[in-house]
């Protein structure tokens, strides 16, 4: 199996956040809810549409709507009306940078 690794700078709301994606060739490998919900976030981030968001985080139609809906309820995503986009809150950036500590405190050291 061949990877590739890169990583994403993410700079918002006086935040410097970095994710490391790998992009396994071939097959997909499993994704927690977790992880969806983070790409959703990061992709959101600034404003965004729903394509927009459901291709940052390779999901189907039906998918997107359920995770946004539950992501509105919770309070970590915001829909724009008078743009048509869908923005990451506060406490979705709070989220987000949480996710990132936990993944370098549980990531090999390098």
């Amino acid at each position: 199996m061949l990877c590739f690794g890169w990583s994403y700078s993410l700079e918002h709301y006086s935040l410097n956040l970095k994710y490391e994606f790998k992009v396994v060739v071939g097959r997909m490998k499993y994704r927690s809810r977790t992880d969806i919900v983070s790409h959703m976030l990061e992709a959101a981030n600034g404003g965004a549409t729903k394509t927009r968001i459901m291709y940052a985080a390779y999901l189907s139609y039906a998918q997107l709507k359920e995770y946004l809906a539950a992501l509105m309820e919770g309070g970590l995503i915001e829909y724009l009306p008078g743009e048509q986009k869908y923005r990451t809150t506060e406490k979705g950036i709070r989220f987000l940078k949480t996710y990132s500590q936990i993944g370098y405190m549980i990531s090999p050291a390098a």
